[in-house]
C-alpha cells in the first residue's frame, strides 16, 4: 500500500507559527529589505507567483559555467605565471588589471602560451579600457576565433572614481568606436560590461544595481550603434555584470532576475536574445580582521552564481579586505569553485530554483525593482545624468543607511564580526599592489565609493565594547 504524507494547510501552519511566536505578532515574521519589498515567511499557491525559468544561455566548454579568475599582478612574466597556473589549476578563463594593460609589448608577454581561442581573456582597465582593448586585439594576433572580452565599462569607472579625464559622453563615444573598429576582426569577442556592481559596493539595493546595469547597457547600446555597430552586434556584444553575495537566496534570484530584465530590453530593440551574466563576488560583505570566515562567505557566493545561472563566476580571494590576495588566497578561490563544480556537482541542474514558490516570487520582485530603478534613470535623462545629477548617488546612500541600521540593531549579523567572533585571529598574508589614479579634468559627479560593512565593527572601540 502507498502511503501519503498529509499536506499542511497555510491556516495550519499559521496555528503553529502563532503558538511559537507567542506574543508576538505573525507579522513580524515578515522583513523589508532595502528596496522596501516584503520577504514574507511562507510562501505557497495562494501568494507566491506563477513559475518561471531563466536558465544560463551558454555551456562554457561542456562546464556548468565558466570558472574565471582574475590576476592583477604589474610584471607581465608575473603575470603570465600566475595566468598560466591558473588555467592548468582549473579556471577557464582569466580577467587581467594593471599596468600589463598599458601597451601591447608587456601583455603579450603576459599571454604568451595562452590560446585565446580556447581561453578566454577579459579586461579591467576602467576609464582606459580603449587602449587595454587595443593592446589586447593587438596580443591576440588577429587570430579571429580569439575569444576576448573588452569589457569596455567606462560608466562604472566614472561613478566610482567621482570624475573622468574628458567628459564621459567622450569616454563613452570612445569606448564604442573601440568596439565597432574591432568587431569585424573578432567576431567572438564582446565589447561592453553592463555592471550594476558599483552601486553594489556602495550600498545599493537589489533593485538599485540591477537597474543602474540596465541604463548602463542601454546607453553602450545606443553609443554602440552611433559608432556603425548593428543593434544585434552591439547587444551580442555586452556583458551583464552582477554582484553575488553571503545572502545567497536574493543572489541567485538577483542573477535570474537580470535575465528577465535583458529579455525585455533585447525584446524592445527587436533583438531578443538569451544574456551573458558574469558574477562576481561582492567586497562589502568581506571582513578584515579576521578574513578566514570570508572564505565561507565566498563560498556562498559562488554557489549563488552558478545555481542562479550565471555564465562566467569570479570569486576574490578571502584576504581581499586586507589587501591584494597573495597566490594560497587565489588559489582557495579558484578550489571553492572546483569543489562547487566537481565534487558538489552544482550545475547538473538547469535553473534549479525554478518552481520554487519563494525563489520565484523573489526572482520576479527584483526584477520589478530593477525594471523601475531602470526606468526612474531614464526618466532622468539616462545613466550619465542621473550620476552628474546625483539622484542615483541619493538613492544608493539611503539603500547604505538601512543595511547600516539593520548591523547596528542586530537585525542583520556578519559570522565572526558582529556574532561568532574568535577573539584569536590567525593572520593571512597578501601582496603589495600599485596604485592607480585616474585623471579627473573633465566631468565630475558624487563618487559611489565603495563601503564594507564589517570596517564600523572592527575598530578597537567596537571590539572593546563586545
Amino acid at each position: 500500500m502507498t502511503e501519503t504524507f498529509p499536506v499542511p494547510t497555510p491556516a495550519a501552519w499559521r496555528d503553529l507559527a502563532q503558538k511559537a511566536l507567542k506574543d508576538r505578532p505573525i507579522e513580524s515574521l515578515v522583513h523589508l529589505d532595502a528596496d522596501g519589498l516584503a520577504v514574507l515567511p511562507l510562501y505557497a499557491e495562494a501568494n507566491g507567483t506563477g513559475a518561471l525559468s531563466a536558465p544560463r544561455g551558454s555551456d562554457a566548454d561542456e562546464r556548468a559555467w565558466d570558472l574565471r579568475t582574475r590576476v592583477e599582478r604589474e610584471d607581465p612574466e608575473a603575470v603570465n605565471a600566475a595566468v598560466l597556473a591558473d588555467l592548468e589549476g582549473g579556471a577557464a578563463s582569466v580577467i587581467l588589471s594593471g599596468t600589463v594593460l598599458d601597451d601591447s609589448e608587456p601583455l603579450g608577454r603576459a599571454l604568451a602560451g595562452v590560446a585565446m581561442e580556447l581561453a578566454p581573456v577579459a579586461l579591467d582597465a576602467g576609464l582606459r579600457g580603449p587602449d587595454a582593448a587595443n593592446a589586447l586585439a593587438v596580443a591576440a594576433k588577429g587570430s579571429p576565433r580569439a575569444r576576448l572580452m573588452f569589457h569596455l565599462d567606462p560608466i562604472s569607472a566614472f561613478a566610482g572614481a567621482g570624475g573622468s579625464p574628458r567628459s564621459i559622453g567622450e569616454h563613452v563615444s570612445l569606448a564604442a568606436n573601440t568596439a565597432a573598429r574591432h568587431a569585424g576582426a573578432y567576431p567572438e569577442a564582446t565589447f561592453f560590461l553592463a555592471s550594476g556592481r558599483v552601486v553594489h559596493e556602495a550600498g545599493g539595493s537589489a533593485g538599485q544595481e540591477l537597474g543602474f546595469a540596465a541604463a548602463c547597457a542601454i546607453a553602450y547600446a545606443r553609443a554602440a550603434v552611433d559608432a556603425g555597430m548593428t543593434v544585434e552586434a552591439a547587444l551580442r556584444g555586452t556583458v551583464l555584470g552582477v554582484s553575488v553575495d553571503a545572502e545567497y537566496f536574493d543572489s541567485l534570484a538577483r542573477v535570474r532576475a537580470m535575465r528577465l530584465i535583458w529579455a525585455s530590453i533585447s525584446r524592445a530593440f527587436g533583438h531578443e536574445m538569451v544574456a551573458r551574466i558574469e558574477a562576481r563576488s561582492s567586497r562589502r560583505m568581506l571582513s578584515e580582521r579576521d578574513p578566514w570566515p570570508n572564505l565561507l562567505r565566498l563560498t556562498a557566493a559562488g554557489f549563488a552564481g552558478a545555481v542562479g545561472g550565471a555564465d562566467a563566476v569570479v570569486l576574490d580571494g578571502f584576504t581581499r579586505a586586507r589587501g591584494r590576495p597573495d597566490a594560497f588566497a587565489r588559489r582557495q578561490a579558484r578550489n571553492t569553485q572546483l569543489v562547487l563544480m566537481e565534487e558538489a556537482h552544482i550545475g547538473r541542474v538547469d535553473d534549479p530554483a525554478a518552481g520554487s514558490w519563494f525563489l520565484d516570487s523573489r526572482t520576479r520582485q527584483l526584477a520589478e525593482a530593477g525594471w523601475a530603478a531602470f526606468q526612474a534613470i531614464e526618466a532622468e535623462g539616462g545613466v550619465i545624468a542621473a550620476l552628474k545629477a546625483g539622484t542615483i548617488q541619493s538613492r544608493v546612500a539611503t539603500a547604505r543607511a538601512a543595511t547600516v541600521a539593520a548591523y547596528e540593531k542586530g537585525a542583520a549579523h556578519l559570522v565572526g564580526v558582529t556574532k561568532f567572533v574568535d577573539p584569536d585571529v590567525r593572520e593571512a598574508p597578501v601582496e603589495a599592489a600599485a596604485s592607480v589614479t585616474v585623471g579627473t579634468g573633465g566631468d565630475r559627479c558624487e563618487s559611489l565609493s565603495p563601503v564594507r560593512f564589517a570596517e564600523a565593527f572592527e575598530t578597537p572601540e567596537t571590539e572593546m565594547a563586545r
